[in-house]
């Protein structure tokens, strides 16, 4: 069946000036301003905790001053004196308790209510969308449309990674059913995702040990530059090229990325007491990856049954084409929250859960940081991933204060984040692997030059080696 078309010329006129008309103001009832948001239950890891206690001991110049905390419940507190400070590769002055404690207790709240309330936003924006661009049924509003609507097709993903954490609200029911609705329409398996990404989380900034986003190690690195097979040289576009790092997230849920033991995300079978602990899964999780699978069969038999309907081209313009815009914001974003030739990386016995949250960094969005609910306040998430994303700006700026210098101000963004573009194409080509070997890395560029010009660069890796 053909796609319903506007009957006047002049209403079809009226609904493309709408169409052009409705990505800013989706943007503007988000109710931010370009940057405004960027000024920029504690993880339940007590081990972290003690561990990153022990380990982020003061250096020995390390000095404290007292200055006023900032936030509601702010009282006098001794802070780093950074004056003196240089290698920001090694522990820092305070531990993950001191930047707990710095977040005021209401940040930690989680309020089932407004999460609701950002989550229906969401879907009728993607409604209204949906409804303008097929109504206009011009081929001038559909690119518009993919553009707009795999925006939101993000947003919708960050309202389900945050049921993923638990930071939805404290019921783990409604947690998973939010999941599961945000998560499978964009076909993402909730859980398979919620499991490998808390295994991230747990690992953040270790090279042989993180999930997704972690350097390649050099012997890694030769191998798929220099493979002959299909999947070898698939890995190779994939990994070390700009469009391959846009399109890597269908690719990994299928079968996890380099260095890594292959499997995908969607076998319930594919468990640590079957396949060994390099695995995604227990076998008491696996009911868990049964029931997300299923979900995504009943998302796949929604979307043919669309298709049947309305036409392959309905669905191609209607669904396909902003999937592909969700992939390539999934991959930008997280991209450059993980990989800067500037951030240090870790190996046991260096690594702890404090440092390894520190390699990440913030990146600003412009007005985009509000409709994709404030996910480049990346590190305080990292590091605390319960707090709720509409939470996350305010206590960025409660920590501030204490990691000084540890937090990696972002580079501001004009209206629309197109300084991202040219900062990812530079990633690209100056982050391709760190050394098989040594506890702290820095990323080296294809000629084996580190491009960092942090002092834990300079101490690490003689002249010769740095660019």
């Amino acid at each position: 069946a053909q796609t319903p078309r506007v009957g006047s010329a002049k209403m079809r006129v009226t609904v493309l000036a709408v169409a052009l008309g409705l990505v800013p103001a989706c943007m503007a009832f988000t109710g931010v301003t370009p940057g405004a948001r960027m000024g920029l239950k504690a993880p339940s890891m007590r081990s972290s905790l003690a561990s990153s206690a022990r380990r982020s001991a003061p250096l020995p110049h390390a000095s404290l001053s007292m200055v006023a905390a900032t936030g509601p419940e702010a009282t006098a507190k001794a802070l780093p004196d950074y004056s003196e400070w240089k290698d920001l590769s090694q522990a820092p002055p305070f531990s993950l308790k001191d930047i707990q404690e710095s977040i005021p207790k209401h940040l930690w709240e989680k309020n089932p209510t407004k999460s609701m309330y950002y989550l229906l936003k969401d879907v009728a924006i993607v409604a209204s969308l949906l409804a303008v661009a097929v109504l206009a049924n011009n081929p001038l509003v559909w690119p518009l449309y993919w553009l707009a609507q795999g925006t939101m097709f993000w947003a919708l993903f960050v309202v389900g990674h945050d049921c993923g954490h638990g930071s939805f609200s404290n019921s783990k029911a409604l947690n998973s059913v939010m999941g599961h609705l945000t998560h499978s329409s964009i076909m993402v398996p909730y859980h398979g995702w919620r499991i490998s990404h808390r295994t991230h989380h747990a690992n953040h900034g270790n090279v042989d040990e993180d999930e997704s986003w972690y350097p390649t190690s050099k012997a890694d690195y030769d191998e798929l530059t220099q493979a002959t097979d299909v999947m070898g040289r698939i890995g190779n576009w994939v990994r070390f090229s700009f469009l391959g790092n846009l399109l890597a997230y269908p690719l990994y849920l299928m079968n996890r990325s380099p260095g890594r033991q292959q499997g995908t995300h969607y076998d319930w079978n594919f468990t640590q007491e079957k396949e060994g602990p390099g695995a995604l899964f227990k076998d008491n999780e696996s009911g868990m990856i049964k029931t997300s699978t299923a979900c995504l069969w009943a998302m796949v038999a929604l979307l043919a049954g669309v298709g049947a309907k309305f036409g392959a081209a309905f669905l191609f313009n209607s669904y396909i084409m902003p999937y592909i815009v969700f992939v390539m914001w999934l991959d930008l974003v997280t991209y450059l929250h993980h990989t800067d030739n500037e951030l240090p990386w870790y190996r046991d016995p260096e690594w702890t859960y404090l440092r390894g949250g520190l390699s990440t960094t913030d990146r600003d969005y412009g007005i985009l940081n509000g409709v994709h609910h404030d996910i480049g306040t990346h590190v305080v998430h990292h590091l605390f991933p319960q707090i709720p994303h509409y939470n996350l700006c305010d206590a960025t700026e409660a920590v501030k204060p204490l990691m000084g210098p540890y937090y990696r101000q972002p580079e501001k963004s004009g209206f629309l984040p197109f300084h991202l573009v040219p900062q990812m194409w530079r990633f690209v080509k100056e982050c391709k692997y760190v050394k098989d070997d040594g506890s702290i890395v820095y990323y080296q560029n294809a000629e084996g030059k580190v491009t960092s010009s942090e002092e834990g660069a300079k101490k690490l890796y003689s002249a010769q080696e740095r660019a």
